[in-house]
């Protein structure tokens, strides 16, 4: 299971630096790289936002710690 903790993780901040490449410069950098809403864009969103509900299970994990 850690290697997809790992993935997802990457995948959130992947998503978490293009969000704040919109909000500060109006620049999507999925859009520039994959197209606009391609379905290759389409794909790395979704797969950024099931890692960013992944990553939501970090939270019991940690208090097991």
């Amino acid at each position: 299971m850690k290697i997809i903790d790992y993935i997802a993780l990457i995948l959130v901040v992947i998503g978490a630096v293009n969000w704040g490449l919109i909000g500060f410069f109006k620049f999507d950098l999925v859009r520039v790289i994959c197209g606009d809403m391609t379905l290759l864009a389409r794909i790395v969103y979704a797969a950024v936002g099931i890692s960013g509900l992944y990553a939501i299970s970090y939270f019991g994990r940690l208090r097991n710690d």
